[in-house]
This record gives structure tokens, C-alpha cells and sequence, in this order.
């Protein structure tokens, strides 16, 4: 999209990185299903790791965090558990995550010395609860966050990408995350029509599990199939790879296998996943005001998230739904980047976020 008029206004996602302090140690955070994106004021994205926690079952004790804790998968003794303690973009274990959370935000400052505690700008999805909320906001002061503020992550993502949001022409956003897909028309600050679904990436990826083992009896990882989806998956077809050899284990013998799979197997195995996110676009354009709906025909829709990088993804939805669809600058650091935005010009932009509050 670098030559669409989309892309001047995107400068607003490129937050300067100088040099100093933290300047109080204020810091956005991706709080994802798949991936943790932190970024620190004054200084730019600073970490971006997978959400996952290896923990020894028999102490309870973290034996690893992220990168580390994701090369275990698979590889580790009884008494290690590897966990991604968010599931669907939500908290499904309170204290492991607290425990991530801990862990990232003082590998961010560790440099810092003694500090009275961050001011932090999480992520949640659209679709959250007010208990799953809390819990997000919970996890943050107990890694140590002197105040806590909450932003949606579908207006995130379309700070992030550059979008007008406070401006009063409408927007709209298409988050396809690991765990859920944020759709949004955004104008004058707020958010004008949502859908949250919980269907992503990971639903992609057991996809290709599923439908791997009914066609050749073939038991794959999801990391097996994740790796497919990237190198030869597509939702429309494209002149991408054609197909890929997978080994995985025999149902029946229980030995290992070798088997070829075509691109267009592969998209015909996500296509569940895939018409559930396009039903969410649709159901979201339905919602949409009359005087917002020129304004989506002229500028288009905008998808972040890994999901965007998915071959062909924006040609289906702009088949499908016959309004133009681009691709964000940098489609995996829109959310990251439109929090850092609203940490960096806080004033400017507080009324798109809400108070975190304290039990």
C-alpha cells in the first residue's frame, strides 16, 4: 500500500525512537495470542516474543519464557509443561500470564535500574468481557504497572496503520490476530460498529491438522501447520507455491510419513475459518451508517495482524465484499505501534482508551 494515499497518512505509526531516558517508563503492550510486542517510550519496540510459558508442574515453578519457551514445544520431559496462557486473545491462566508478563516488562527495563513502576497501555480485544478485562488489567499491576489503561485492539491496529480515527470520514479495520479477527468502522475517536469473532490464525492452523489427518491419515503439529499455511497456504487463488512435502506420524502404523500436499487442498481446508471471517466483515459493513459507507468505498479497508500476510487474504475480501482491501504498512506491528502511539501523545489521544482499574 506504500503507493496509496493511505500511505502519507501512516507517518503516524512510525513513532520516533530517541535516544534517553524512558521518560517514565510509559510502555504499549501487544498482549497476543501467538506473539508479545512491547514498546517503550523514547525508544520503539523493544521486545517481540511468542506467548508461551514452560513451567515445571512438580515446583510450579517458570522454567522458561518466549523464544526459549517455544523451542521446548514438543521436547520437554513429563514434569515441563509448555502453555500459552492466552487463548481466543484472552486470559485462560491468571498467573502464568502475570508471571509473561513480569518477565517481558522487566526485560524491558532492566537497563533502567530502580523505577517506581511503568504507566502501561495494553491491548484487549473489542469483544472482551468485563471480567476478562480485569484480568488483563490485573495481570499488568501485578508486573508491576504504577497505572494501567485499556485500548481496543481494532483502534490500536487502525492508529497503528494510519488511519484518520479522530477525524469525522470513517474507517475501518480488519484484525486478524492468532486468536480472533477485529473488525471496526471507526470515526471522530470512537468506534462506531464492531465484531469480534474468535477465529484466526490458530483456527487456520488446526485446519490444516484436521484436515491433514482425515485426508491421509497423517498426524501433524501445529507448528507443521502453521509453516504450510505460510509457505504454500492462500484464501484466493494465487501464483504462490503450488505444493509442499510434510512428515508427520502414520495414524494407524504410527511410523513416520512423508506426503505432498497442494496449495489448493490447503485452502480448501481453511476455508471454514476463512468464510467466518468474511461473514464478520459483512455482518460489521451491515452496521455501517449511510454517511460512513462513501467514505469506506473511497478509502478502502485496511487488514493488520499475521492473518493479513496470508496469501490472498485481501483479494477474497475484496472479492467477496466488493469494497477495495490494502494491506498495512507493517501488518504485524499495527496494534503495537498505534499503542505506542497513544503512549507517546497520551494527551492528544486519551479518550480512546479507558482506566484499568484496581480491584
Amino acid at each position: 500500500m506504500t503507493n496509496t494515499p493511505l500511505a502519507k497518512r501512516a507517518v503516524v505509526s512510525r513513532v520516533t525512537q530517541r535516544g534517553g531516558d524512558l521518560l517514565g517508563g510509559d510502555l504499549a503492550i501487544d498482549l497476543g495470542t501467538a506473539n508479545t510486542l512491547v514498546y517503550a517510550r523514547g525508544r520503539g519496540i523493544m521486545l517481540n516474543e511468542p506467548s508461551v510459558v514452560a513451567v515445571d508442574t512438580s515446583s510450579n515453578d517458570v522454567v522458561a519464557v518466549g523464544a526459549e519457551a517455544k523451542r521446548m514445544i514438543g521436547r520437554t520431559p513429563d514434569h515441563i509443561r509448555v502453555v500459552r496462557p492466552l487463548q481466543d486473545g484472552v486470559i485462560a491462566d491468571y498467573d502464568v500470564t502475570s508471571e509473561m508478563l513480569r518477565y517481558f516488562v522487566r526485560k524491558v527495563l532492566r537497563r533502567r535500574g530502580a523505577f517506581t513502576g511503568p504507566r502501561i497501555v495494553v491491548c484487549v480485544p473489542s469483544g472482551i468481557t468485563g471480567v476478562e478485562q480485569r484480568a488483563v488489567s490485573e495481570a499488568a499491576y501485578a508486573a508491576g504497572a504504577r497505572k494501567v489503561h485499556i485500548i481496543s485492539e481494532p483502534m490500536a491496529a487502525a492508529i497503528g496503520a494510519g488511519l484518520p480515527v479522530n477525524q469525522p470520514s470513517g474507517s475501518m479495520v480488519v484484525d486478524i490476530g492468532g486468536g480472533t479477527t477485529e473488525v471496526a468502522i471507526l470515526a471522530l475517536g470512537g468506534i462506531v460498529a464492531a465484531t469480534s469473532v474468535r477465529v484466526a490464525g490458530d483456527a487456520l492452523d488446526l485446519a490444516i491438522v484436521d484436515h491433514v489427518r482425515a485426508e491421509f491419515s497423517l498426524l501433524v503439529g501445529e507448528r507443521t501447520a502453521e509453516e504450510l499455511k505460510i509457505s504454500v497456504g492462500s484464501a484466493f487463488p494465487t501464483s504462490g507455491p503450488k505444493s509442499a512435502e510434510i512428515r508427520g506420524r502414520d495414524v494407524g502404523t504410527g511410523l513416520p510419513r512423508n506426503v505432498t500436499i497442494s496449495g489448493d487442498a490447503l485452502r480448501k481446508a481453511m476455508d471454514g475459518p476463512l468464510a467466518r471471517i468474511v461473514a464478520a466483515v459483512r455482518a460489521t459493513l451491515d452496521r455501517c451508517p449511510p454517511e460512513l459507507a462513501g467514505d469506506l468505498v473511497t478509502r478502502g479497508i485496511v487488514l493488520t495482524g499475521g492473518g493479513a500476510l496470508l496469501r490472498g487474504i485481501d483479494a477474497r475480501l475484496q472479492h467477496e465484499l466488493g469494497v477495495p482491501v490494502l494491506v498495512a504498512d507493517r501488518p504485524l506491528d499495527s496494534v503495537v505501534l498505534g499503542s505506542a502511539t497513544v503512549v507517546e501523545h497520551f494527551e492528544a489521544l486519551q479518550k480512546v482508551v479507558v482506566d484499568g482499574h484496581r480491584r
